[in-house]
């Protein structure tokens, strides 16, 4: 049964998908220094698109973002960005959890994302 269900997966990718594996080149990311990155105040609708530095912390309301890596791809492949933040509210009680920690992908905000009331994060671009 799980062999058939491969063999019918694969049957159902063009032939390039199957046989021409990706280069090892098209799947590098390219470490930059800063990051642009739009911030959205779910309250008053205001977006401000703020420019955070690695190894600093930009401010968005109550939020401080800490950049502690930003990645994008080379020239020649398709435009994306990674973003490694540490985000804080000064609002949260003290000793809690940041509000978000981990990577952030231009290209696929809703694979991770900070769950917020007010604001949201998203990635632009790394620069």
């Amino acid at each position: 049964m799980r062999r058939a269900l491969v063999a019918l997966v694969l049957a159902s990718l063009p032939a390039a998908a199957v046989l021409a594996p990706i280069p090892a080149a098209a799947q590098d990311w390219v470490p930059m220094r800063a990051a642009r990155l739009q911030a959205l105040d779910k309250v008053t609708a205001r977006i401000t698109i703020l420019e955070a530095r690695v190894n600093e912390s930009a401010t968005f309301g109550t939020l401080s973002i800490a950049l502690r890596s930003c990645n994008g791809r080379g020239p020649d492949d398709v435009p994306d960005a990674a973003a490694w933040m540490e985000i804080t509210d000064s609002r949260a009680a003290p000793g809690s959890p940041p509000a978000f920690r981990g990577w952030m992908f231009a290209n696929a905000p809703g694979v991770s994302m900070l769950e917020h009331p007010v604001y949201d994060i998203r990635v632009l671009e790394c620069r």
